[in-house]
C-alpha cells in the first residue's frame, strides 16, 4: 500500500508541488508552535514540499524533515536549504529527541495497525512536553483513492487509536475546512497531543 502511495507522489511530484507548496497553513503553525519550546527541534514527519519545514526554520526552529518520496524530497530540499531525509515512516530512525514533531496530512496513508507502531518508536523520541500535531481527512473511510491509500479519522477513531499510549495527552481538537481553494466542503481532523 505505502510503495503504491510513494509511487504517486514520485510520479505526481511537480504538479503536487505546485497545488500545494503555497497553501496557507499558517493558523495551524501558529498553534503549533505556540505550544512548542521556543526555538527547539521539530520533526517535519512526511513534509511533502517543505512548505512548513520551511516556515519552522524561518521561524528560528531546528528542523529535521523526512519523507518518502525520492521526488518531493529533492523538491523540498530546494526550498528548505537543507537535506530532508528520503524514508518511510516506518523505516525511519531518528537520532535526536524533538521537542515538536509536525504530522501534517501524512499519517493519513498508513493502515492504522502500522500508526500504532510508528508512534511508539516516536515516543522514545519525544523530549517531555514534546507537541504532537496530525492531521487527517475527516470521516471513516479507508482504502485506496486517488491512487493512494488514505485512512480518514473522527475523534471516536483517533481516541481509540491513541488509548494505550498513556503517555501522551490530548490538548486540542478541530474539525476545519480545507485551506486550498475551491475545496472548502472537505472537512480535517486536526489533532493535538503533548507527552508528559
Amino acid at each position: 500500500m505505502i510503495n503504491k502511495t510513494i509511487e504517486y507522489y514520485n510520479k505526481n511530484a511537480k504538479k503536487y508541488y505546485e497545488d500545494t507548496v503555497n497553501a496557507d497553513m499558517s493558523y495551524f503553525r501558529d498553534k503549533f508552535l505556540s505550544k512548542v519550546k521556543p526555538g527547539g527541534t521539530i520533526l517535519d514527519l512526511g513534509c511533502g514540499t517543505g512548505r512548513d519545514s520551511k516556515a519552522f526554520k524561518d521561524a528560528g526552529y531546528k528542523v529535521v524533515a523526512v519523507d518518502g518520496s525520492s521526488e518531493l524530497c529533492k523538491l523540498a530540499t530546494k526550498l528548505i536549504g537543507q537535506e530532508v531525509i528520503c524514508s518511510t515512516f516506518e523505516d525511519f530512525e531518528p537520532n535526536e529527541k524533538y521537542d515538536g514533531i509536525w504530522a501534517c496530512s501524512s499519517l493519513l496513508h498508513i493502515p492504522k495497525d502500522e500508526i500504532k507502531k510508528v508512534i511508539k518508536r516516536l515516543l522514545l523520541y519525544m523530549n517531555d512536553n514534546c507537541i504532537l500535531y496530525m492531521s487527517y481527512k475527516y470521516g471513516d473511510y479507508s482504502g485506496n483513492r486517488n491512487d493512494r491509500f488514505f485512512i480518514d479519522m473522527t475523534e471516536e477513531s483517533v481516541n481509540e487509536i491513541f488509548k494505550e499510549f498513556i503517555n501522551l495527552s490530548k490538548i486540542e481538537e478541530e474539525i476545519t475546512t480545507d485551506v486550498r481553494p475551491g475545496r472548502d466542503s472537505e472537512k480535517w481532523l486536526n489533532e493535538y497531543y503533548i507527552k508528559k
